[in-house]
Parts: structure tokens; C-alpha cells; sequence
């Protein structure tokens, strides 16, 4: 009598493994995770803002776009690249190269003043500060006395 295994389920995954994994070449890709698009941010809080950076190596300031827009900041970016050759359109390979992207963050109306948002950019990094409102800042202990 021959041995019955209990789990097909690992077989027949390690069947898609092995098997068809030397069909499709997945490990030279010619294109972009979508996650690499999407600059990462960093959000601090101080006592009289929030700062927020956000990576965006190779950009210039020119290539941002940020707005507010019913409480909603969106910060974009598009930028288009095109090599161009003089051989009268007989290239075999020409790349072009196009990113775009747009983060978009809720603000809180009742903490931010966004009257007086600043941005600027710098060595790859887009920093923003979003000043608090007066009523939002951390106000020093005080004492209360007892009557």
C-alpha cells in the first residue's frame, strides 16, 4: 500500500513554484514597483507646528505642486523626461521617463493655521511647516489657587 499524503495543498503550491516559475522570468522586470512612486513622509509635531518632510531626490522646486483645498493639503509632482537624437528617427531604443505623484493629508481646522503653511526644498527634501493655531499650541502649567 503506498503512503497517502494528508496535505495537498504545499504539493500543489510547490508545483506553481517550481514548475512554472521557469516559464515567466519575474526577477528582471522592466518596470516600477508602484510603491517606489509614492515619496515616503515623516510627520513631527512641536510645540508650535507640525513639520512634515517628505523625500523627493532629483526634483526641483519648480516640479511641486501644493494646495489646500477644503481642509485637504495635496502635494503633487509630474515630470516628464525625453531624449532626443538628431539620427533623422532611426534609433533602435529610446526611453522616455515620466513620475507622477500626489499625497494628499486631512487637516485638522481646529489646529492648523493654513494661512501661514511654508514650504521649501532642499537637498532632495520637501519640508513643509504647518504652524498651530494659538488655541491648539500647549499652553505652560499654571497653578490654580484654592479658595
Amino acid at each position: 500500500m503506498l503512503p497517502v499524503k494528508s496535505n495537498l495543498l504545499p504539493t500543489v503550491s510547490r508545483f506553481f513554484d517550481d514548475d512554472w516559475s521557469a516559464l515567466f522570468d519575474w526577477t528582471n522586470r522592466n518596470y516600477l514597483n508602484t510603491a517606489l512612486t509614492v515619496p515616503s513622509v515623516n510627520i513631527k509635531e512641536t510645540k508650535d507646528d507640525f513639520l512634515v518632510e517628505m523625500a523627493a531626490p532629483g526634483m526641483k522646486k519648480e516640479d511641486f505642486q501644493i494646495e489646500i483645498f477644503n481642509n485637504v493639503l495635496s502635494i503633487r509632482s509630474e515630470v516628464k523626461k525625453e531624449t532626443t537624437d538628431n539620427d533623422d528617427d532611426q534609433y533602435t531604443r529610446k526611453e522616455f521617463s515620466y513620475q507622477s505623484f500626489q499625497r494628499s493629508f486631512n487637516l485638522n481646522q481646529r489646529l492648523i493655521d493654513d494661512s501661514k503653511i511654508k514650504a521649501t526644498y532642499k537637498d532632495g527634501i520637501l519640508h513643509l511647516q504647518l504652524p498651530k493655531k494659538e488655541a491648539a499650541k500647549e499652553k505652560p502649567a499654571r497653578s490654580i489657587k484654592i479658595s
